[in-house]
């Protein structure tokens, strides 16, 4: 006798065939322990989400690594794909970098790639594809020379960096407040980008 779809197997394989790809990459700044809630908002939305992060992100966020890739349904990458290794997520349709430390966001902007999430956001920039960046730094560092002009960078080169009024709004050195990082303005830039 042939096997029959239920309704939540047939509405999954629907769901496969028309979500839209958000590659969602973080860095070291405290929000990433609250990755796994930004991807289920992300999930809520219509977003079927893959994840990557930068080698100390890996650290910090450790032990939701295997959640995460449970929820998502892909491999969280920290490393580069090995010689000859093929592609093991979907193309994006939109990329988010975010949380975007000061130091991630400089490497970014000067085209460096030492890690797998810099060397995404390089070929996202070099391809032209949808990219929305959202920092997170305390007001110290936000006053870094460089980072004024990574940022300028960035915004020249059609990325959406979300700083400052309807973006992420740097704290006093200490007083961040990670739970409160604002993830849905990220989400809503990204559908912005789509259209």
């Amino acid at each position: 006798m042939a096997e029959t779809l239920s309704k939540a197997d047939c509405c999954g394989e629907m769901r496969s065939m028309t979500a839209r790809v958000l590659h969602l990459l973080g860095s070291a700044a405290p929000p990433i322990t609250y990755l796994p809630d930004a991807i289920t908002l992300a999930q809520s939305d219509g977003w079927e989400v893959c994840v990557g992060l930068t080698p100390t992100a890996a650290e910090w966020a450790e032990a939701h690594i295997p959640h995460m890739e449970t929820a998502s349904g892909h491999p969280v990458r920290v490393v580069p794909r090995r010689l000859g290794e093929g592609a093991v997520w979907p193309p994006a349709d939109v990329t988010i970098l975010a949380p975007a430390t000061l130091n991630t966001i400089n490497t970014c902007a000067l085209g460096l790639t030492p890690n797998v999430v810099t060397g995404v956001i390089a070929e996202v920039l070099g391809k032209r594809q949808p990219l929305v960046v959202m920092p997170c730094l305390n007001d110290a560092f936000a006053t870094h020379p460089q980072f004024g002009r990574s940022v300028e960078t960035l915004r020249g080169a059609g990325v959406r960096v979300l700083l400052g009024e309807g973006g992420f709004q740097p704290n006093p050195p200490g007083e961040g407040r990670p739970k409160e990082y604002p993830w849905h303005l990220a989400l809503a830039a990204a559908h912005e980008a789509l259209a």
